[in-house]
């Protein structure tokens, strides 16, 4: 099957998803070239080593033209940047999560690694992690704009960092022949991972502090030169959601998601690494990410909303939904956010979503435990109703089944779900690709941390797609709705044009 032709196929793009989704599944069932085994593909050996003075901005500068994925938790100051590829696993349709499971638990129960060379500290965080993540769709088959990306899509790196804190580790991936000893091969990584090191070290001293993360003003570097073209006009949005409403008069919807997009085009190639750090510097707190799976063709952005994370049986998640833009003044910031908790229709988008996580993670939980009323979470140019949520899960499976449980939620899509994707499919004008999807990664006990991707956008080289969204529910005003998806493409759009 050629995926370029799919990529490009045009037509309906409900017909297109299906008939995609047809050929993606008996390719799969066929055991398609994708599908990760230890027979074919090899089996998995790392080294690690802990290093010094060697930040994530400089390590994915050195990574320019190859694949490259980062992902960073602002609230517990930790980071993992990867380059190169070591593994693929790919998964399509309705099985998708569950291939992605049976795939990464294989890789990860023949993995051998050697000892963490230097470590005085948590090496544990020097283990090998699968990053990537999911369409927003099952049924995703990518359209120009999402060449490249698939309905699930991991990928091994084949060198690895983690900072945390002051300390920093670096693990090289290989997959050996599964016949072949780890003790053999464990030299010729060591070799390897020594000559990476001084190839950084070397890029340091070269660079001299000339790539830096802007200060959190984020006026370090000049406007880029961008058309920007938002190519729905109000008066289909005001249409959109004229007909939303009606369908909650007349149907059990209750709440959709609608989004939009800005269209963004440059005279060279969009600097993804200056918009990523430009992203970390600006949202300290939140989720920021990136997918790169082709050279100058990556999906990046900075969400402050978890969808989920695993350590054992302990899961975290939470309810973000309700938006208010900031004040020019600390009185007006919380004169804001108070409007924001006195809204009747915030509430209610935020008590839909609440209502759900507690409906679905009920019956998977030994304890779960939700605040009451939820806080207001600022971020640097919007507010947002924010119910953090923690439990213990009545069983170990790891992050992916809570995956698969929880997307979309009510924030990213609406309720009742089907209901509310079919409407989001029927009425949406463009594909959503990864946008709103979750994104994030895979250890090898099969925890991970996933977020959802929004405030985000898909790069092509000179040509770049932002996403924002808003929930939609019976007292919706369409110019509010406008309104707030364009505090929305703000982070984004900074980031990747300049102030």
């Amino acid at each position: 099957m050629e995926r370029q032709t799919l990529a490009a196929a045009a037509g309906n793009a409900s017909a297109r998803e299906k008939q995609g989704t047809d050929d993606w599944l008996e390719a799969e069932a066929a055991g398609g070239d994708d599908e990760y085994s230890v027979e074919r593909h090899g089996r998995l050996v790392s080294a690690s080593r802990q290093i010094t003075g060697v930040p994530a901005v400089q390590f994915l500068h050195a990574a320019e033209g190859q694949e490259r994925f980062f992902w960073r938790d602002g609230r517990q100051d930790i980071a993992f940047a990867g380059m190169g590829v070591a593994a693929h696993m790919i998964g399509y349709g309705a099985g998708r999560i569950p291939a992605i499971q049976r795939q990464a638990s294989l890789l990860f129960s023949h993995a051998e690694a050697g000892p963490v060379s230097g470590a005085d500290g948590e090496s544990t965080l020097a283990e090998p992690r699968l990053f990537g993540g999911f369409a927003f769709r099952e049924n995703f088959v990518p359209d120009i704009t999402w060449t490249g990306f698939h309905p699930a899509h991991f990928i091994l790196p084949h060198f690895q960092l983690v900072t945390q804190g002051d300390q920093s580790w670096l693990t090289i991936n290989a997959l050996l022949p599964a016949e072949e000893k780890a003790s053999d091969n464990l030299p010729l990584l060591e070799e390897a991972l020594e000559i990476r090191i001084q190839s950084l070290y070397g890029l340091n001293e070269q660079l001299d502090g000339g790539l830096t993360e802007p200060d959190s003003s984020g006026g370090s570097e000049p406007c880029r030169e961008a058309e920007i073209d938002y190519p729905l006009p109000f008066s289909e949005w005001s249409k959109m959601i004229g007909t939303a409403r009606r369908t909650f008069a007349a149907t059990p919807l209750r709440k959709v998601v609608l989004s939009r997009i800005a269209q963004l085009r440059a005279q060279q190639p969009f600097d993804i690494l200056r918009a990523l750090t430009r992203l970390c510097a600006l949202y300290p707190a939140c989720y920021t990410f990136l997918f790169e799976p082709q050279p100058g063709n990556g999906f990046l952005g900075s969400t402050p909303e978890l969808l989920v994370q695993v350590r054992g049986k302990e899961l975290e998640t939470m309810a973000l939904a309700g938006s208010i833009q900031r004040g020019a003044s600390a009185a007006e910031d919380a004169a804001l956010a108070g409007a924001l908790m006195a809204s009747a229709k915030d509430r209610h988008e935020h008590g839909l979503v609440v209502d759900a996580l507690r409906s679905c993670l009920l019956p998977l939980t030994e304890r779960l435990d939700m605040a009451d009323e939820p806080t207001v979470l600022s971020l640097r140019n919007i507010q947002h109703l924010h119910t953090p949520v923690k439990g213990r899960l009545w069983r170990q499976e790891g992050v992916l089944p809570l995956v698969k449980a929880l997307h979309p939620t009510p924030a990213m899509g609406g309720t009742p779900r089907d209901l509310a994707l079919d409407f989001i499919q029927s009425h949406e004008p463009t594909l959503r690709g990864w946008y709103a999807a979750p994104v994030g990664w895979i250890d090898r006990n099969m925890d991970g941390a996933f977020a959802v991707a929004i405030r985000s956008a898909v790069v092509q080289k000179e040509r770049a797609w932002a996403y924002a969204g808003a929930g939609i529910t019976r007292d919706s005003l369409p110019r509010a709705e406008w309104e707030e998806t364009e505090w929305k493409f703000q982070p984004i759009v900074t980031s990747l044009v300049g102030n």
